[in-house]
């Protein structure tokens, strides 16, 4: 009896360990932590938003069940919330287009290599690094305010007179923001060189034999060999575009007369200086199915503009 019950221990122990060891069991306690966090840190916090957007909820005392009326004062009673909606397409549709138009110009000028060319490729990347900081949104205000460098170099070409505030202003407010949003264009510029360098030099050898000009080998080469680049520096850019924060905040608080109060800071704004955290959190969620429908739209008309060659064409 005691012989065979130490076999079945040492039987238990070794399958035990082969259990421990084994690759598939190092792997899952890997993935598991993150499952783990992802689950309680994603998940957890995504559906709970969605529960306590259909609350009255301040953050401090148990939320109310209030069903859909704050999503129904969003789009009936709030002329705020419209026009921050609005202030914000119209941020996206003007930064998103000029941010890209910049980053695929330097990325032109650039595609060559060299030592210069490097650090001047570092040296443009640079505004990207640092331009969602406070510190560079505190510039940046200072840049275009009363006194500022801009406001004296108007006044020294005679396109203004005496002291104007931009950021002051309902009229140029929200234009400094696209402005500071636009000269972050470092990260889609890396992306496209990494795009320009993979069309094969033999189509432009081959257009320049035909008497292409370089206009037309942009038109008729790059752009096509570049549209699904072109189709991921616009998806990233118009999500990041429409959760837009730390410029407008900084910048201008929103003001003035809510000129760049964009969606993201009139819904920190209520969820955390009103304290209304269910409505932030409706907010929230209405912005999860703008940037979905914004997203179908693209990929759903991509087949008519990017070029896959592995696809054979369109």
């Amino acid at each position: 009896m005691s012989q065979s019950s130490t076999s079945s221990k040492k039987s238990g122990q070794s399958k035990f360990s082969r259990f421990l060891y084994n690759d598939n069991t190092v792997g899952y306690f890997f993935i598991g932590l993150f499952v783990i966090g992802f689950l309680v840190f994603t998940v957890y916090p995504l559906f709970m938003s969605l529960y306590y957007s259909m609350t009255k909820y301040d953050g401090l005392s148990a939320p109310q069940w209030i069903g859909l009326r704050n999503y129904i004062r969003m789009f009936t009673t709030d002329i705020r919330y419209k026009k921050s909606l609005l202030t914000t397409f119209i941020y996206v549709f003007t930064s998103v287009p000029l941010r890209l138009i910049f980053a695929l110009i330097v990325a032109m000028m650039f595609k060559r290599g060299g030592r210069v060319v490097a650090a001047y490729r570092t040296l443009f990347y640079l505004p990207s690094v640092i331009g969602g900081s406070v510190a560079v949104a505190v510039i940046w205000r200072q840049l275009w305010g009363y006194g500022g460098i801009i406001n004296k170099a108007f006044n020294a070409l005679g396109l203004i007179e005496g002291d104007f505030s931009f950021i002051a202003s309902s009229s140029t407010a929200l234009s400094t923001v696209v402005v500071l949003a636009v000269w972050q264009f470092g990260s889609p510029m890396l992306v496209f060189l990494a795009g320009l360098k993979d069309i094969p030099t033999s189509y432009y050898e081959a257009a320049e034999v035909d008497g292409a000009n370089k206009w037309q080998q942009f038109w008729k080469i790059t752009l096509p060999c570049l549209s699904p680049v072109i189709f991921f520096n616009l998806i990233n850019q118009m999500i990041s575009g429409f959760m837009a924060f730390t410029q407008a905040y900084i910048v201008t608080r929103g003001g003035p007369n809510d000129a760049t109060n964009l969606y993201v800071v009139y819904l920190f704004e209520r969820s955390f200086t009103s304290r209304q955290m269910g409505y932030g959190s409706a907010m929230a969620w209405v912005l999860i199915v703008i940037v979905g429908i914004m997203t179908a739209i693209l990929f759903n008309t991509q087949h008519k503009w990017v070029f896959y060659e592995s696809k054979g064409g369109k």
